[in-house]
């Protein structure tokens, strides 16, 4: 395949989106969803989004070719998903790679679950069962310094979160009114074995300036999906997609499960309804690893997985990328 260029799809074979990069035994290994070519419609419950299975795509830098290395997992051998295997996230541990990833289970409920390979290409043998106290959707995980390793995860609407701010699947929940405050993205502790929660989850408070928690009201600012944590310079960082309004933007911690004290925006809207992400630093600078819907010409669930240096202020702040340049 061709060498990867920036704000450019990585791959144009087929449709890839939700993007988590990392650098495993020297190189870049993206872990992407792969949409499906269908012509059905959309709507907020994201039934258009009917993914069945992950590819892993890599390349040994920026100026190699993007390699797919297939389907490393499909939701036929995946024994209590039924369907939508949406964003993917990977870690190494143990000596092992791990998958992890959202599907719904037989009662049509989004759980996390978990895979596992020698090979960071995979592929992936999934466990028997979904992480016991799992729900909801995009997982993203961080191993940390102390080999301590946290799962991040969370979306609403199709992602059902509302539907659990009792820690029990309630299907006629309601978000949170828009003056009360948002509801946080869900941290929990990884057990050493990676396959379990060592702690009970719990939600992530994230707070503006003056330490007062981001309303539900505030679209620009608020948690809608798709959280992702990485460190740098002793700060963890936050970021999200705010969903309606269509940001990816991030919050600062010196703590990796909060609360986190909002900060700005990292990246203004792409082309197509959603917007995910991750964050990654190979040979010295960091990337973003983004989607958007430009190669299917806008449609939501045809989407394709780019990239673009970031850079970060001397204050730790993050200067916002415009994906199509200045406008």
């Amino acid at each position: 395949m061709a060498k990867p260029t920036p704000n450019k799809p990585l791959v144009t074979h087929i449709f890839t989106a939700d993007p988590s990069a990392h650098v495993f035994e020297g190189k870049l290994y993206i872990y992407p969803s792969h949409d499906l070519d269908h012509d059905e419609p959309s709507n907020d419950n994201g039934d258009q989004y009917k993914m069945e299975d992950y590819h892993v795509l890599s390349m040994d830098n920026f100026d190699s070719p993007v390699v797919d290395h297939g389907e490393v997992l499909h939701v036929k051998d995946i024994p209590w998903a039924s369907k939508q295997l949406w964003a993917p996230d990977a870690a190494y541990k143990n000596d092992k790679y791990y998958l992890f990833f959202p599907a719904r289970d037989h009662d049509n409920i989004f759980r996390l679950g978990v895979a596992t390979s020698d090979s960071p290409a995979g592929p992936f043998k999934a466990e028997e069962n979904y992480i016991p106290g799992s729900f909801s959707i995009d997982p993203a995980v961080l191993v940390d310094e102390d080999n301590k390793a946290y799962v991040y995860f969370g979306g609403l609407w199709g992602g059902q979160l509302e539907k659990w701010q009792t820690r029990e699947f309630k299907p006629d929940a309601e978000g949170p009114a828009p003056t009360d405050p948002a509801l946080g993205p869900i941290v929990a502790e990884l057990s050493d074995d990676m396959l379990t929660f060592k702690a009970e989850p719990k939600e992530i408070s994230i707070v503006d300036e003056n330490g007062n928690p981001i309303l539900a009201g505030d679209e620009d600012r608020r948690f809608f999906e798709g959280p992702w944590v990485h460190k740098h310079n002793g700060y963890y960082y936050l970021s999200y997609s705010t969903g309606t309004t269509h940001y990816i933007v991030y919050a600062m911690s010196k703590n990796p499960e909060g609360p986190f004290e909002y900060k700005g925006r990292i990246l203004e809207p792409v082309e197509g309804w959603t917007t995910h992400h991750s964050i990654v630093q190979f040979e010295d600078k960091w990337y973003l690893f983004y989607h958007d819907a430009s190669l299917s010409g806008g449609v939501n669930h045809k989407r394709s997985v780019k990239y673009t240096e970031i850079t970060y202020n001397e204050d730790g702040t993050i200067q916002t990328i415009h994906p199509y340049g200045d406008k």
